[in-house]
C-alpha cells in the first residue's frame, strides 16, 4: 500500500482564474509577476536575495509549465533545466471565492456551493447587534477596528491604545472572516481564544466562514509583532471530505500547520501546528518518515501568503519561494517506493497587485516519487487533487480527474 505527501503553498497562485474578472483580479498572477519582478530587480533586497527567481528544483518538475498553462506565457526562470522530473498540471476553483477553507475543503473533494456571508467594507463594518453580543459575552469594554484592514497595518496603528484600554482590535477583509488581534500579555492568550470561540458562534447566523485569532506581542516603542499562536475557527465542512473517507478506512492522518483549523478539527487524525514554513516543512518530513502505509501526511505553510502576500513584499516572497525550492530534494530523498508527493496551493496572493487581499488564480498541481510517470497532467478542477491522491491511496472513485 502506497502513502501521500499533500503540500499546500498557501497563495502560490499561477495566473488569473477564467472568472478572475469577477472577483477584480483580471491580470492577476502571482508567481509570474514575481518572477518578472525579480529580473528587474524590484525583487531585490541587500542582505535577502537578489537577481533572477532561481526555482531549479520546482522548474525541473514542472512549474513553469503548470504556469504556461494557467497563464499562457513562461514565467521567466522557470522553464525545465532538462527531462521534467514528475507530472505537472493546473487547476481552476469552482466555489464562490477565493478564501483559504473554500481552497481546501476544494482540493479535499467538497467545492463550496453556496455564497459566504461577508462584512461591508463600510465604517463600521460589523453588525451592531453582533458587536453588542460580543462585547457582552466577552465582557470587554469595547473594540476597536470595526473595518476592512491589513492585519499588520491595524496592530501598528491600534496595538497601544488596545494594550492601554483592553478593548482587542476587531477587523475584516474582502474573504468571509472576523479577525480579533490582542497582545499575548496584556490581554492574554487564553482569553483571546475563549472570545473567538463566542465570536464564532455569533457569526454562525451570518454564514462567516472563520473567526481569526491574531495574538501579537511587543509596544508602542519597539513595535509590534503577530505571534504563530494564531487559530483559525472555522465551520465544518458541508460533506464528507478526503480526510473523513480516510478516517472511514481507519488510515492514518497528520495535519501540519493549520489544516486542523480549516477542516474544523474533523478528521484531521493527529495535529502538528509549528509555526513558519520551514518548521511545518521539517514536522512533515518527520510525520513521514513514520507514516504507515495507506496514511496522508497533509501540510499548509502558510507564511507564503501571511508574511509576503498580504503584505505586498516580492522580495520576501521570492526569497521564501527559493528557500521552499531549495528544499525540494529533502522531499524527493524522504519518498520511498510507492509513495506521492502532491505540491499545490489553495488560491493567489498576487504582491504586485493593488489593495491587500487575495487574488482569484489558478494553482500548480506538481506530482512527483519514485513511481510517478512524468508528463502533463493537463486542466484539472481543484477536486480533481484530492481525488489524486485518492486514487493513489486506494480509496478511488469511479468518477473522472478533470
Amino acid at each position: 500500500m502506497s502513502r501521500a505527501l499533500l503540500i499546500v503553498l498557501d497563495s502560490v497562485g499561477i495566473g488569473g482564474a477564467p472568472d478572475a474578472a469577477a472577483f477584480g483580479d483580471a491580470g492577476a498572477d502571482t508567481l509570474g509577476h514575481i518572477a518578472e519582478a525579480c529580473t528587474d530587480g524590484r525583487g531585490d533586497r541587500a542582505g535577502l536575495r537578489s537577481g533572477p527567481l532561481h526555482l531549479p528544483h520546482l522548474a525541473g518538475l514542472g512549474l513553469g509549465l503548470a504556469a504556461r498553462g494557467a497563464s499562457g506565457r513562461m514565467p521567466p526562470g522557470l522553464a525545465p533545466p532538462g527531462p521534467v522530473a514528475g507530472a505537472w498540471g493546473h487547476a481552476v476553483e469552482s466555489a464562490r471565492g477565493k478564501d483559504t477553507v473554500s481552497g481546501h475543503w476544494e482540493i479535499a473533494g467538497v467545492p463550496v456551493d453556496f455564497s459566504w456571508g461577508h462584512f461591508p467594507a463600510t465604517r463600521p463594518a460589523f453588525p451592531p447587534e453582533l458587536v453588542q453580543a460580543l462585547i457582552a459575552e466577552g465582557e470587554l469594554p469595547g473594540i476597536l477596528g470595526d473595518r476592512h484592514a491589513s492585519g499588520t497595518a491595524i496592530v501598528e496603528e491600534l496595538g497601544a491604545e488596545h494594550v492601554r484600554t483592553g478593548r482587542p482590535i476587531c477587523y475584516t477583509s474582502v474573504d468571509s472572516v472576523l479577525q480579533i488581534a490582542a497582545h499575548e500579555e496584556a490581554f492574554g492568550l487564553d482569553r483571546l481564544i475563549a472570545l473567538c470561540t463566542i465570536a464564532r458562534r455569533l457569526c454562525d447566523p451570518y454564514r462567516i466562514g472563520r473567526v481569526i485569532a491574531r495574538p501579537f506581542v511587543g509596544d508602542e516603542t519597539s513595535g509590534f509583532t503577530r505571534t504563530a499562536n494564531r487559530r483559525d475557527f472555522a465551520v465544518p465542512p458541508p460533506a464528507d471530505t478526503l480526510l473523513d473517507r480516510l478516517a472511514a478506512a481507519g488510515r492514518p492522518v497528520v495535519s501540519v500547520g493549520k489544516i486542523g483549523d480549516i477542516f474544523a478539527h474533523r478528521a484531521t487524525g493527529r495535529e502538528v501546528k509549528p509555526g513558519g514554513n520551514d518548521a511545518c516543512l521539517t514536522a512533515a518530513l518527520a510525520a513521514l518518515a513514520d507514516l504507515p502505509d495507506g496514511g496522508l501526511v497533509f501540510a499548509n505553510l502558510v507564511e507564503f501568503d501571511t508574511e509576503y502576500g498580504h503584505r505586498r513584499d516580492v522580495p520576501g516572497y521570492a526569497a521564501a519561494l527559493e528557500r521552499f525550492d531549495a528544499r525540494v530534494p529533502e522531499i524527493r530523498a524522504a519518498l520511498r517506493a510507492g509513495d506521492l508527493c502532491l505540491v499545490t496551493a489553495d488560491h493567489g496572493n498576487d504582491p504586485t497587485s493593488p489593495g491587500t487581499d487575495h487574488t482569484r488564480e489558478q494553482v500548480p498541481v506538481l506530482a512527483f516519487g519514485p513511481g510517478v510517470t512524468p508528463g502533463p497532467l493537463g486542466p484539472l478542477g481543484f477536486p480533481a487533487i484530492g481525488r489524486l491522491v485518492a486514487r493513489h491511496l486506494g480509496l478511488a472513485e469511479a468518477e473522472p480527474v478533470a
